[in-house]
């Protein structure tokens, strides 16, 4: 069985969500994979209704699953930027896969027009 840490799953799927699951990580890694590398600043601009708590805790764990790269420059103000990294643009096909699959839903099922990001 996976796990991660001390956590052990039943499956992968259930693996994966807990990496990426929740409301906001798939913001945040929508963002940075469409977007390219961002400041916390833009991030959270780009991420309506999230809290600065929120986002610290959200770009920790993603950079503690080596899903977000974090980069600190030695300079006054500190300046930290937060990438992608090679597994977290591999996840990206399934992101948009999902987006695709919500926009149709939206669209076809509840009869609303989607926001295109």
């Amino acid at each position: 069985m996976p796990s991660l840490g001390e956590k052990t799953f039943n499956c992968e799927k259930e693996l994966t969500l807990a990496i990426i699951g929740g409301k906001w990580k798939m913001l945040v890694l929508w963002h940075l994979g469409k977007e390219g590398t961002k400041r916390f600043g833009e991030l959270k601009t780009l991420i309506p209704g999230i809290t600065q708590r929120m986002l610290v805790n959200q770009l920790r764990e993603l950079e503690d699953h080596l899903i977000v790269h974090r980069e600190v420059y030695p300079v006054v103000p500190p300046k930290v930027e937060y990438s992608l990294t090679e597994h977290g643009r591999s996840l990206m096909p399934i992101l948009e896969t999902m987006y695709e699959w919500g926009k149709e839903y939206m669209e076809n099922v509840l009869g609303e027009p989607a926001d295109d990001l």
